[in-house]
């Protein structure tokens, strides 16, 4: 015989996650509780009904508890969830808009030209592509690849390219 399930004295935690809930996950967890307080299901019913294995469902209501009961303190959500950041969303979108000015207007984005100007804002070194996934995230799209590399000798690049146009012109 299944033992009853405990957590009575969090129905109506429960019950207010159950009308507040913005996401899947929250529900789950609502429902998670109230299932087998309300209705009296097993674990496995209410796993079964949520569409969770067990084990998943026995966590979701010791997690539900332990918050409600003040021991825990509530997960973070995915966007708060930026491990080894930089700076925060704010910060980054301030620093964007300090050194994108002339873009803003529509004009061309140079990645490796921005880098150093981002580096001298966050007081840090940056990848590459971490100004890219930064510029992403605040939806600048179609950015421009530098047309030569900043090393590079003018004069021998010039003097590499073909200029024999007059022998390749059709008669």
């Amino acid at each position: 015989m299944a033992r009853t399930a405990s957590g009575a004295k969090h129905i109506e935690a429960a019950r207010e996650l159950l009308k507040k809930a913005r996401t899947a996950d929250e529900l789950r967890q609502a429902q998670s509780v109230l299932l087998p307080l309300e209705l009296g299901l097993s674990i496995e019913q209410t796993a079964r009904a949520i569409g969770r294995s067990s084990g998943a469902t026995c966590t979701m209501r010791t997690r539900f508890a332990k918050v409600a009961a003040g021991e825990m303190a509530a997960p973070r959500s995915k966007r708060e969830l930026r491990n080894r950041a930089k700076a925060n969303l704010e910060r980054e979108r301030q620093i964007l808009d300090e050194v994108l000015p002339d873009a803003a207007s529509g004009g061309v984005v140079v990645i490796p030209r921005l880098k150093p100007a981002i580096e001298a804002k966050l007081g840090k070194p940056i990848s590459l592509s971490s100004v890219y996934r930064m510029l992403a995230r605040h939806g600048w799209r179609k950015l421009a690849a530098d047309t030569y590399h900043p090393q590079g000798d003018p004069d021998a690049r010039d003097g590499w390219k073909k200029n024999s146009a007059a022998l390749w012109t059709k008669s």
